[in-house]
């Protein structure tokens, strides 16, 4: 906690602290309600919507589960997302690289009209400020750098670095993975090294995707390459390929060239020749998770509550379901008269998270070990799972009705 002398404070029903897609999905779905919420972020601008979607795609992505896509089209966000820039896939490829076991999946065989959409991140946050701009009960506060966070009689304050001080019955950290106020707040957090470093790139493939999701499972770790389609070119694919941190350092500094050749030979040429066509990053990778996800008047959502693996692009899905089962706790909440930073309040929407969550990161790490050795019996192992999921059709729905997002009790913004 943080000793501040007293400042004229601003008051707000609910503050919340990072301005990504997450907090943004939280601040939107609060405020069509009418609720009067702050949102801080450092940046100094919000994203030049006129810019984003066009031309050449950026390098981060998030693949969309229809559970997700629900909850933006109830925004009014996911029109002009698809307006500017969304990828539809409808199948799911995976095999080992070290075997012969492969897993095929489609959309037909799931029930829904396409299993998700590959969408760069500045497309789905450009579209949640523009929805956020309409919201007259939504303050959106930039260049706001929390810097402490106190406990007041009637909620939580928020100190600014600016001397700015804010207060709510609930602050909700949304500001990811290293999260600052989670920090401030002294909530624990355990972390998993998983061994890995993202190397993430966009390429160009000879042939087109097809609308297909295709990940390798390679000795050193996935390789994934994510439909994209520019101006109705389906030859690219944007590149997550989870390595050991050495890997990645010999991956990041080849000249684009030799690193297309080794993407090609990596990915089995299935989409013929690469050509990388952007610089490429490396991004550490642990799992973390939160010990708690509440307090009185405060919460944490998103990457601030939990951190996953990249293996199943599942990351900004679960954060999205945080703040839908959030919203919906809150809300009601409201109905009802009840403070909304009452604890009991904030522990049912930690219960409805914390299991679902938390099963996601085992089942990450319980891939990432498997398919991460060499060992003869494990390679076996693998391949005859790979191939008995392909043959029994109530396993693969079983399985695709979870990628798809279709899990437990889904928030009425979802359904």
């Amino acid at each position: 906690m943080t000793n501040t002398a007293k400042q004229p404070t601003t008051q707000y029903e609910v503050i919340v602290v990072g301005g990504g897609m997450v907090g943004a999905a939280l601040a939107a779905l609060l405020g069509r309600a009418g609720v009067a919420v702050a949102l801080l972020d450092p940046r100094p601008a919000p994203l030049a919507a006129d810019d984003v979607g066009r031309g050449p795609p950026a390098m981060r992505v998030s693949a969309l589960t229809p559970v997700s896509q629900r909850l933006l089209d109830g925004l009014e966000a996911w029109p002009w997302m698809a307006a500017r820039r969304v990828t539809p896939y409808r199948f799911m490829q995976v095999w080992d690289g070290e075997g012969s076991g492969e897993v095929n999946f489609s959309a037909e065989q799931a029930g829904v009209p396409m299993l998700g959409h590959i969408v760069e991140n500045d497309v789905i946050l450009a579209a949640l400020e523009r929805r956020l701009a309409e919201l007259p009960s939504v303050a959106v506060h930039l260049s706001a750098r929390v810097i402490g966070l106190d406990v007041e009689k009637a909620g939580r304050a928020v100190v600014l670095e600016d001397g700015r001080r804010l207060s709510a019955p609930l602050v909700v950290a949304a500001d990811g993975a290293r999260s600052p106020l989670r920090e401030l707040a002294g909530i624990k957090v355990k972390e998993r090294d998983t061994g890995h470093v993202a190397v993430v790139t966009t390429v160009r493939t000879e042939h087109g995707h097809g609308g297909v999701a295709r990940q390798v499972f390679l000795a050193t770790g996935p390789l994934a390459f994510l439909p994209l389609t520019v101006e109705g070119d389906e030859r690219y694919c944007s590149i997550v390929w989870s390595t050991t941190p050495a890997e990645a350092e010999r991956l990041t500094a080849l000249v684009p060239a030799a690193l297309s050749r080794e993407l090609e030979a990596a990915f089995e040429a299935r989409l013929g020749a690469v050509e990388v066509v952007d610089r490429a990053l490396a991004v550490p990778l642990a799992q973390r998770h939160a010990e708690h996800y509440v307090q009185p008047g405060f919460a944490l959502v998103g990457d601030a509550a939990h951190s996953i693996h990249p293996l199943a692009g599942q990351g900004v899905n679960l954060g999205l379901m945080d703040v839908a089962v959030l919203a919906e706790e809150l809300l009601e909440a409201r109905r009802r008269g009840i403070g909304l930073g009452e604890p009991r309040m904030l522990e049912r929407y930690a219960r409805r998270r914390r299991g679902d969550n938390a099963a996601m990161l085992a089942l990450m790490d319980g891939f990432r070990l498997l398919f991460g050795t060499r060992h003869p019996l494990a390679t076996l192992t693998r391949n005859l799972g790979l191939a008995g999921v392909d043959r029994l059709a109530p396993v693969k729905r079983l399985l695709m009705r979870q990628a798809v997002g279709e899990r437990g009790r889904l928030p009425a913004s979802c359904r």
